[in-house]
């Protein structure tokens, strides 16, 4: 039997995704999940900050992370320095101190991309959501468990899902852009 939950679920996980990575995405305030996006190679295993050590901000335009395992200091500076994040960490021991500079109105236009290219990357993956959906509604229908006005009404369904999922993903992009260049 046909779920159109399962699909609505799977459309707001991805948006979800596209959530986090817009929180990562730097705005010229100094924020914690802003190192969500960076991976260090450690232990055998890429793994984010957060687990290697506590991260804080103390003031509005610098990041403190206080690194667990010293011998992890130098992995994650050269994770944060290859990142596209732009920060250059400061090494005080088991401290790295990221100070966040001020936007340039280059970088701003940059970050509209990168904001841009991460929404139409959230809306092609609900689109595929919604063709996986329809693709099992015509099976359904082929193998006779369903019939074409039931295809139709579930078809509407899954379309009204995508076209809220699309329209909420521009409102969000829309939102980040006018706080990247308002900053």
């Amino acid at each position: 039997m046909f779920e159109e939950k399962k699909y609505n679920n799977k459309m707001s996980k991805t948006y979800d995704v596209f959530q986090q990575e817009l929180a990562s995405l730097r705005t010229g305030r100094a924020n914690a999940s802003m190192l969500d996006i960076v991976k260090v190679d450690v232990y055998g295993q890429k793994m984010p900050v957060n687990q290697l050590g506590s991260i804080n901000t103390p003031e509005p335009r610098t990041i403190n992370i206080q690194v667990w395992d010293i011998n992890n200091v130098p992995l994650i500076d050269t994770a944060i320095k290859k990142s596209e994040l732009g920060l250059n960490p400061q090494i005080d021991g088991q401290l790295i101190r990221l100070p966040v500079p001020d936007l340039s109105e280059e970088r701003r236009s940059e970050i509209k991309k990168i904001i841009k290219t991460m929404g139409e990357k959230c809306k092609v993956s609900i689109r595929n959501i919604r063709r996986e959906a329809n693709d099992e509604l015509k099976k359904l229908l082929k193998d006779k468990e369903i019939s074409e006005d039931d295809l139709k009404i579930k078809e509407r369904i899954i379309q009204e899902y995508t076209d809220n999922q699309i329209k909420i993903i521009d409102e969000r992009v829309s939102v980040k852009e006018k706080d990247i260049m308002t900053i």
